[in-house]
């Protein structure tokens, strides 16, 4: 579980035999083998280090699912550790679990902050609503607006600065997450035996105390 609060940006190294090669140096200071590190958001597992950064496996879904097929040598990528019970929650909960990749198709300047519009799948765009909270490339964002083919985040100035938010430009891709509180809300409302498959009505709810 992460908090979408970027702590370093990294740089691609390399993809091959299941394995992302990434440099870096605050993420792996108290890095064990095994640890969960969101990469652009994705959960990946750490399989070693060395002095110049970490590898994880990556799985032929994850390379299906993100963008990091994609990615060039020396490309920055948002990291941050896995969450501690101690730890603020400055964003939301992130899973680190990718729903697809969306493409920016606006940025717009707007005093000191750049609104961004990212187009993304009918599917990924059910579960963002406005004034909630997405993932993009693992960085927690409030969603300004949602559209038919499209939604909006607004940008401050710290946040490009600290995250690869400030090399994207339009035609750029990023990794979506939704928000998981809302997926399970989707989830009950679409259907269950619960609600004998016809989702949640008003006199289910009445048959059962709400």
């Amino acid at each position: 579980m992460f908090t979408g609060i970027i702590e370093e940006v990294g740089t691609f190294a390399g993809l091959s035999g299941g394995n992302i090669s990434i440099g870096a140096q605050l993420v792996q200071s108290d890095g064990h083998i095994g640890d969960s590190i969101a990469v652009n958001g994705i959960c990946l597992t750490v399989t070693a280090f060395d002095a110049r950064g970490f590898r994880a496996a990556v799985m032929p879904e994850t390379l299906r699912r993100t963008s990091l097929a994609g990615l060039t040598h020396g490309a920055p990528l948002n990291l941050e550790r896995a969450l501690l019970p101690t730890t603020r929650l400055g964003g939301h909960f992130v899973s680190g679990h990718i729903d697809g990749v969306g493409e920016i198709t606006e940025m717009c300047e707007e005093g000191n902050a750049i609104l961004m519009t990212v187009a993304a799948d009918a599917a990924i765009l059910h579960g963002i609503v406005e004034k909630g909270s997405v993932a993009l490339d693992g960085i927690s964002l409030t969603v300004a607006a949602v559209g038919v083919r499209d939604f909006t985040v607004s940008l401050i100035p710290h946040t490009r600065t600290v995250t690869n938010l400030g090399v994207k430009r339009v035609g750029s891709s990023l990794n979506i997450e939704t928000d998981i509180l809302g997926k399970y809300a989707l989830k009950l409302l679409g259907g269950t035996s619960a609600a004998n498959s016809c989702g949640i009505t008003q006199d289910f709810l009445l048959q059962n105390g709400f």
